[in-house]
């Protein structure tokens, strides 16, 4: 079954709809995220990174969803398949190593996500736009928000080292990268 189009897509911007694709692009990728997470922390009975996932990933389900009824599907990026690869190994790498691995990965993923949701929000405030896009944005962005915060916290005041440091910095440029690209294709 699929989900009926919002009819206000005809009201969209072409920069809305290239952000919309990035942000499908995006939300697609963080739910393979969560499930990279779930079948490492799975395979290695880290209870506490399968529930914090879980919790997550259900969180970014309902934002594709809500993204979906944005964007028709001919405006999606035609790069799903390797975004949900890059999303999966983006979560599986991190829970090869624990928790906090994963908590500055997620913290760095999210940070990135809030500063891309807050462009478009800043662009329609300034623009013009869809009241009811707005309200979706910042409704995404407190999640996302809320998200980073709590895997910041729950790293604990213990600085990241050197490699964990690099590692996040790779994610932040891959995910400005992956935008980059997904607002295109």
């Amino acid at each position: 079954m699929e989900l009926a189009i919002n009819p206000v897509h005809a009201e969209l911007s072409p920069y809305l709809i290239r952000e919309l694709r990035s942000d499908h692009a995006g939300e697609t990728g963080a739910v393979y995220i969560y499930q990279g997470i779930i079948t490492i922390a799975q395979i290695y009975h880290n209870q506490e990174l399968v529930t914090f996932a879980k919790h997550h990933l259900k969180t970014e389900v309902e934002h594709l969803q809500l993204v979906e009824e944005w964007l028709e599907p001919s405006n999606r990026s035609r790069l799903l398949g390797p975004w949900k690869l890059a999303g999966w190994l983006t979560g599986a790498i991190p829970a090869l190593f624990g928790s906090k691995s994963v908590y500055a990965t997620i913290a760095a993923v999210e940070t990135f996500v809030d500063q891309h949701y807050q462009e478009q929000i800043d662009h329609i405030q300034s623009f013009g736009g869809p009241t009811e896009l707005l309200s979706l944005l910042q409704r995404c962005q407190a999640d996302e928000q809320h998200h980073r915060d709590e895997a910041k916290d729950l790293i604990q005041s213990d600085p990241p080292g050197l490699v964990l440091a690099a590692w996040c910095k790779v994610v932040g440029i891959g995910s400005k990268l992956a935008v980059s690209l997904a607002r295109k294709i």
